[in-house]
């Protein structure tokens, strides 16, 4: 059987399926987060979620919040991050089941009741997240350091989870952005499948598709990672055109000059 034999009756597959996420979630980068996150949701204070896109971070963000108990956590995710602090206010409000005042100081002080509320009178620990952080701009960033200063910095009363790219990072190094950057208590920068987790979840996806053939050669699964380091997404995305490019070679294995061609058609 060659690769072309098989590739033919298959589809592109560039998201995980539900039984592949589990796999990435054991790998040694999702373990190291969600440790992280665990001990940032006991402190509740703010943590920030770096990565390049398509490695996972959002993924096992999720799966860790997701796994919080209801009666104990209220998780307020948003992923509007492009707008202004009215924006993400309403937003909140939103997510809160809150009426959306007109007025900004409003709309700040009926969050920061609500927050008070569930953590002091319904013992619920308030979780909010942040995806495409990257987005947030400087004024916005700004309240949600005021937003989470409570009983003059002296008390924690919610988690703040910023996630976002590499660029974030780079940005909250900035002079303007020293109040917050100091505040931050856990950092991680999520990055890829490493090499040998590559040729797990490689095998893995192929068995989904149903075969357990090792149809990439070694060298092929190395010049993958190089290309992509390890992210998942842009890996489907080349492991499935260097596929093609392999059936259409009539060949028996993918090899890395399938991956250099197929390169140009996700790049």
């Amino acid at each position: 059987m060659n690769v072309r034999s098989w590739a033919g009756s298959h589809r592109a597959d560039p998201q995980p399926r539900p039984s592949t996420f589990s796999l990435l979630l054991k790998s040694a980068g999702a373990t190291e987060l969600a440790a992280r996150l665990s001990y940032l949701i006991e402190l509740r204070g703010i943590g920030l979620v770096t990565g390049e896109p398509g490695s996972g971070k959002t993924t096992t963000c999720r799966k860790v919040v997701a796994g919080l108990h209801a009666g104990l956590y209220r998780v307020i995710y948003t992923p509007l991050s492009t707008g202004n602090v009215m924006d993400l206010y309403k937003s909140l409000c939103w997510e809160l089941g809150l009426a959306t005042e007109r007025s900004r100081a409003a709309l700040y002080r009926a969050i920061r009741t609500e927050i008070t509320r569930l953590c002091h009178e319904t013992k619920v620990r308030p979780v909010i997240v942040i995806d495409e952080a990257q987005n947030l701009r400087s004024e916005v960033l700004e309240d949600l350091r005021l937003l989470t200063n409570y009983a003059m910095d002296s008390e924690n009363r919610m988690c703040l989870l910023l996630i976002g790219q590499a660029e974030l990072r780079r940005r909250l190094r900035m002079a303007v952005h020293e109040a917050f950057n100091q505040r931050i208590i856990v950092r991680y920068h999520h990055v890829g499948l490493a090499r040998d987790e590559l040729a797990l979840y490689l095998g893995h996806k192929l068995r989904l598709a149903g075969t357990e053939l090792p149809l990439f050669e070694p060298a092929a699964i190395e010049a993958i990672h190089q290309a992509t380091s390890g992210a998942p997404r842009t890996v489907n995305s080349l492991a499935h055109q260097s596929l093609n490019a392999a059936a259409l070679a009539n060949a028996k294995l993918v090899t890395a000059d399938h991956v250099q061609l197929a390169l140009a058609e996700v790049t």
